[in-house]
């Protein structure tokens, strides 16, 4: 059963197994949307509210401890370099929203979180992880449209230009992920379908998870529930109608999607055409084979070590890309940025202080160089690349010597 209210916020009510849901649909960059969720968990007396956060995100909002956590060793270690950066960039743009309109995107979030304690509500997450969203919209794209996508991101990381009126009235509508992304999903029904409807149907299932009730009272749980305005419609309906086990929908929308197995077997190709290059050339005369290998340690090492170079690492760590590269690349399981942001991070590792300045400081180019922990993701990100150029480009040479 469902029923509506008109306020300036849209607001609806769902009564299922034994909870009443008031569901609030907020601006994320308006201060009325602020206001009404002081206004109605003040003026009822509700059990329970749930927020259009996860974990990572309830840490930014209230306090610097995952900053204050984060070891870049492991972020390295673990392949998630680029996922940091990603984070970085939507950080980056809600830094610009902040600095054009004096309006912290979340603000209703935070105050969500700070009525809930003042009124002794039990207070629940119920997004999904950002990271894992993220992932999974990264595995659903086409190979190319990564890249695309990712150029997109760094562009909106040093732009100075003011935030669109389009882009404004995405947020009004709810979804500040979704605006980061509005581009891309328009242009792509399965990005848009892991931004936004995926999470639709996963915070509808958490909350049946964590408040069904099978007790057949006559008094209901109250719970509200704050949500960017943009899910309403499709949270609203997998919580009125959907009739799966809410922890099977969560374990299954959890998941990863495996990843294409053909784009791992392009770096492993590679390698065995470079060695077989290096093999042909020592069987015509090792001189040959002498000359490929110092063609493809020079080229490869040297592009590795400018992009290191030009990201700004210690000139130890530009002498760790030059040695590294030649036989990262031949080794697809350990990429030329693993190492050299290692080596980074030892040689400069960043202080707390340091980590609690990210937020202004990935709004600017001089930004990413000035602040540690971000140069250290430069030089990862600048020593791949640079690897990466080496690899096609000494692969020419050694195969133009044989012909």
């Amino acid at each position: 059963m469902t029923s509506e209210n008109t306020n300036q916020e849209p607001i609806k009510i769902i009564h299922r197994d034994g909870v009443e849901y008031t569901v609030l649909g907020t601006a994320h960059v308006s201060k009325n949307s602020a206001d009404e969720v002081k206004r109605l968990i003040n003026e009822n007396d509700f059990d329970v509210v749930a927020i259009e956060l996860c974990d990572a995100r309830y840490q930014s909002l209230t306090g610097d401890q995952r900053w204050r956590q984060m070891d870049l060793f492991d972020v390295l270690r673990q392949r998630k370099a680029g996922l940091l950066m990603a984070s970085l960039a939507l950080g980056a743009y809600q830094r610009r929203l902040a600095d054009q309109f004096g309006i912290e995107p979340g603000a209703e979030m935070v105050a969500a979180i700070q009525a809930s304690k003042d009124t002794g509500a039990q207070l629940q997450i119920i997004d999904r992880d950002l990271n894992t969203t993220l992932k999974r919209v990264y595995r659903s794209m086409p190979f190319w449209r990564r890249f695309v996508m990712f150029s997109g991101l760094v562009a909106s990381m040093f732009s100075k230009d003011d935030i669109s009126e389009q882009d404004i009235e995405n947020l009004k509508q709810g979804d500040i992920l979704e605006s980061t992304f509005t581009e891309f999903a328009e242009q792509s029904p399965e990005i848009f379908h892991s931004l936004i409807a995926e999470r639709d149907e996963y915070m509808a299932s958490r909350l049946r998870l964590l408040n069904s009730s099978n007790d057949s009272t006559d008094e209901y749980k109250k719970v509200l529930v704050v949500i960017g305005a943009g899910h309403m419609a499709g949270m609203n309906q997998h919580l009125t109608d959907d009739q799966q086990d809410p922890q099977t929908t969560i374990d299954k929308l959890d998941t990863l999607p495996k990843p294409a197995k053909w784009p791992k077997m392009i770096p492993w190709l590679i390698t065995a055409l470079v060695i077989t290059g290096f093999a042909i050339g020592f069987s015509r005369e090792p001189e040959l084979g002498w000359k490929l290998i110092g063609l493809w340690v020079i080229i490869n090492g040297t592009l590795s070590a400018l992009g290191t170079a030009i990201a700004r690492g210690h000139p130890l760590t530009i002498l760790s890309a030059f040695i590294a590269a030649p036989i990262t690349s031949l080794n697809p399981a350990v990429g030329a940025g693993m190492v050299t942001g290692l080596v980074e991070t030892w040689i400069h590792k960043p202080k707390v202080e340091e980590f609690e300045k990210l937020r202004d400081d990935v709004t600017s180019i001089k930004g990413w160089f000035r602040n540690p922990a971000t140069r250290i993701l430069l030089v990862f990100f600048f020593a791949n690349l640079g690897s990466g150029l080496g690899t096609w480009i000494a692969g020419y040479q050694i195969f133009s010597a044989l012909s």
